[in-house]
């Protein structure tokens, strides 16, 4: 509760006059004073409201990144390392160490100590030590006026200028405050704003720095060492200043509390005694410092999506400072288990130092919420590091084609055009079309796409026997059918972004001529692919990827960003009817019993339940690409090379791959309960007859001539005119 005003404090407006000209003399002795120029008037103006700053402390606090399981820090976010603690949870000895260090009457006076201004003038006009005078409440309002976020470089550097009207200014804010507010209130304000050296600022920052402890633990010897580092932190720093010093300077405050009966003079005795053991702990600061498992990558994505959050300023320089100086909670969507699972996975496939990679995401269906991004990369800016984005994209990264992981699109759009499953084609090796080619994959001058395995894909194909063993000849088919352009809505409709100038083009001028646009010739990343696939899991709804759960801003309140932003694009049988037949290449079989033959039948084995994937090879084999999904989780990754797409990753990699994103799947869905896919309905399935093998030729008998009828001759005539 304030305390009834003192009567210093009430006489304290009519004494400023007065006490201006030994101010005068006073901030003459300190260095670099800027009294030229400085009024009477302008010294003593009116100050009828404190600054927002100090009525509300907007000061800068340090933001927390955790893992989706809310405990597991991930990283911090600071310009200024610090943050807020109740005095509660401030051990009592700290409190009395600053009391002591700093102000000793500071439960008796009103804000500003005319002793110790008086003192000060004394010691400053006869060559005694430099001293201010300044109570802690004073202290504090500058501290805060030096620091306020909300004010401009300028404004916040005049809070340290040495002039007569700044230090009038300070005792009537003191003042001020000392009205409205309890001796408590301040002193834990001040405990939480103060610069402890080190890069710490507040008692929190500093306990931890110092001692790698909480502030609520803090034994008599380590408090006064703080205490004494306050009125020099850089000088007396036990790390990067005068560890002596220091030293010498909690001797001083151990004295004083002594002399105002905090402890006794056996306990300054014993803490004098005490090893003073210092555990430096450094605050992790940014995406190069996250701790888990090099959840770098995700830190930068999380990151990249703050900048886009009108909720933390309008420009992405002041959601920038809002992310490093606001103070938020961040409990985040990255799963622990599940990073270092595809970590792991990935640099079983490629080394760290590799020039190919295998970047890998994981995504909840029904969420968005991105569960783990990793790569064979550290994140950073050293040597055989890197902090392009190349898991999700963006900058320079444009991504890597995804190979017949596309053909999901296809089969999409053409059951959504009323297709069903059972639509047949008896699949050629190769298969002319109305595009006109030249060279390698022409026909007769029109492109020609084949068949990788002719032996096993040709022949006649429905979807799921398409999709299961990949027949590239079908889905060209089935693409034309349907409209190319279909195909391409479909692709964005499920998030798919074309990031390459020459993609972006392709999908905006001429989608409906996009025939190889099934094959997966489009650039794409796996934090996309695994969206569009988990839109698939969630029955045909949608939900933009995020990377949170939940950001409390430091006073509790929920901010409201990160929610699952989510839309249906695709009629859930559509959806269900895509799953069946994704239920093929992993070796499962769908619920009509179509299945017979895929490109990943070990993933069956190694998730050992419901799945759903598709692979995927863009041409030569430049990239190999897997993605698989359960109603749980969605999981892709592609082997390329970011820096050189001419070097082919090759066809031996495609198992690693398929056997990494198992794996993780895996990974995910440990411990929860196994799901199974719902059937699509019989009109989407269709009436899955296959016809009857064509009997063997018989050998060709000699045949006999015949006349024509004279009227079908006439009819024959008159067709061919």
């Amino acid at each position: 509760m304030p305390r009834p005003r003192s009567p210093l404090s009430r006489l304290l407006t009519v004494l400023l006059a007065g006490l201006l000209a030994g101010l005068v003399l006073a901030v003459a002795a300190l260095p670099g004073n800027l009294l030229a120029g400085v009024t009477a008037k302008a010294a003593l103006g009116a100050y009828d409201e404190l600054p927002a700053a100090l009525r509300t402390p907007a000061t800068p606090q340090r933001s927390y990144l955790y893992a989706n399981d809310g405990t597991t820090l991930l990283t911090t976010f600071y310009d200024v390392n610090r943050a807020d603690v109740p005095l509660a949870e401030i051990a009592p000895v700290m409190r009395q160490a600053i009391v002591a260090a700093e102000d000793r009457r500071f439960y008796s006076h009103g804000g500003a100590d005319l002793r110790g201004l008086a003192r000060a003038v004394v010691a400053n006009l006869t060559g005694g030590s430099a001293q201010g005078g300044s109570t802690l409440t004073m202290q504090y309002v500058r501290n805060v006026l030096k620091t306020d976020p909300s004010r401009t470089a300028e404004e916040r550097q005049a809070a340290t200028e040495q002039t007569v009207g700044r230090k009038l200014q300070e005792i009537r804010y003191a003042t001020a405050l000392e009205d409205s507010l309890s001796k408590d209130e301040i002193l834990n304000r001040y405990l939480n704003i103060a610069y402890f050296g080190s890069g710490a600022y507040g008692v929190a920052a500093a306990s931890q720095r110092y001692f790698g402890k909480a502030p609520a633990d803090l034994t008599v010897g380590e408090a006064a060492l703080l205490a004494g580092l306050v009125q020099s932190p850089d000088e007396y720093s036990p790390i990067d200043g005068d560890a002596e010093a220091a030293l010498t300077r909690r001797g001083y405050v151990l004295d004083a509390m002594v002399a105002t009966g905090a402890i006794t003079e056996a306990q300054a005795a014993q803490a004098r005694a005490e090893k003073t053991t210092l555990r430096p702990t450094a605050q992790p600061n940014g995406c190069v410092a996250t701790r888990t498992d090099d959840a770098g990558f995700f830190c930068d994505y999380l990151r990249r999506w703050w900048l886009e959050q009108p909720a933390f300023g309008a420009t992405a320089e002041e959601r920038e400072q809002a992310l490093r100086r606001g103070g938020y909670r961040v409990v985040t969507s990255l799963d622990p288990d599940v990073q270092a699972t595809a970590v792991s996975q990935a640099r079983k496939v490629y080394a760290d130092d590799d020039a190919r990679a295998l970047p890998i995401a994981a995504v909840e269906p029904g969420t968005g919420r991105v569960l783990a991004m990793a790569v064979n990369r550290r994140y950073g800016v050293a040597e055989n590091e890197t902090v392009n984005p190349l898991i999700s994209g963006g900058g320079s990264v444009e991504g890597y084609q995804a190979g017949s992981t596309f053909k999901m699109f296809t089969m999409l759009a053409a059951l959504e055009a009323g297709k069903p499953l059972a639509t047949g084609f008896d699949a050629p090796s190769r298969l002319p079309t109305r595009y006109a080619a030249e060279g390698e994959g022409s026909c007769d001058g029109r492109w020609c796409p084949a068949n990788a395995n002719p032996e096993r894909m040709d022949g006649y194909r429905m979807m799921w026997d398409g999709f299961g063993r990949s027949v590239n000849t079908y889905f060209v088919w089935l693409a034309e059918q349907v409209g190319e352009d279909k195909v391409v809505e479909m692709a964005q409709r499920l998030g798919i972004t074309f990031r390459a100038e020459s993609d972006a083009a392709f999908a905006a001028d001429d989608a409906a001529n996009w025939g190889a646009f099934t094959l997966g010739v489009a650039a794409t990343t796996p934090l996309d692919l695994a969206n569009a696939y988990a839109t698939v899991a969630a029955e045909g709804t949608y939900c933009a990827p995020t990377p949170v759960v939940s950001v409390t801003a430091p006073d509790g309140t929920k901010v409201p960003v990160g929610q699952p932003s989510c839309k249906r694009v695709l009629e859930a049988d559509v959806a269900r009817a895509a799953t069946d037949a994704a239920r093929c290449p992993v070796g499962q079989q769908s619920a009509y019993g179509q299945c017979n033959g895929g490109t990943a039948s070990g993933v069956n084995r190694i998730v050992g339940r419901p799945v759903a994937g598709k692979t995927g090879s863009s041409e030569k084999n430049a990239t190999e690409t897997f993605v698989g999904f359960t109603p749980q989780v969605a999981v892709a990754g592609i082997a390329a090379n970011p820096d050189d797409p001419s070097d082919a990753v090759g066809a031996a990699v495609q198992s690693e791959v398929i056997d990494a994103v198992a794996r993780t799947i895996r990974a995910a869905v440990d411990g929860q309960p196994v799901r199974d896919f719902t059937a699509p309905s019989r009109e989407l399935a269709g009436n899955p007859q296959r016809p009857e093998p064509k009997p063997a030729p018989r050998p060709e008998e000699p045949r006999r001539e015949r006349e024509i009828p004279s009227d079908i001759l006439r009819w024959l005539q008159n067709r061919r005119g």
